[in-house]
């Protein structure tokens, strides 16, 4: 007999770090991790190999630099980046966020720099 899932309730999560660029895992499906992230400034350009990112704005206002142009979100508003694109996120202002990625993808990709994460907190 399966248990009955569990929620997962984003502001409680977001409540528990005041960090940025620090993404926590809050949940797995299917090979894949939903992480929860306070970002503010520019992270580094980056792309991901072998899998497609998803970037859900929780609060705030995040803009994604691709190399042929910028794309902004504001909450409620998602953008899946598809495997190999070069992307380099930023917020003006702190934003939390929720990504979805492959099980233990480096949140660098391809691109270990000093915002790489060798792992990640669960929540």
């Amino acid at each position: 007999m399966t248990a009955t899932p569990g929620i997962v309730a984003l502001s409680e999560k977001l409540a528990q770090f005041h960090d940025h660029w620090n993404p926590r895992i809050v949940a797995h499906y299917n090979g894949n991790e939903v992480r929860l992230a306070k970002v503010q400034g520019d992270f580094t350009w980056h792309a991901h190999a072998e899998t497609d990112e998803l970037f859900l704005v929780v609060s705030g206002e995040l803009g994604i630099e691709f190399r042929d142009g910028v794309r902004r979100l504001t909450p409620g508003e998602l953008i899946v980046v598809p495997k190999g694109t070069e992307h380099r996120p930023f917020a003006e202002g702190e934003c939390h966020i929720l990504i979805m990625d492959r099980e233990g993808e480096p949140n660098t990709g391809v691109n270990p720099s000093e915002l790489t994460r060798e792992s990640l907190e669960t929540i």
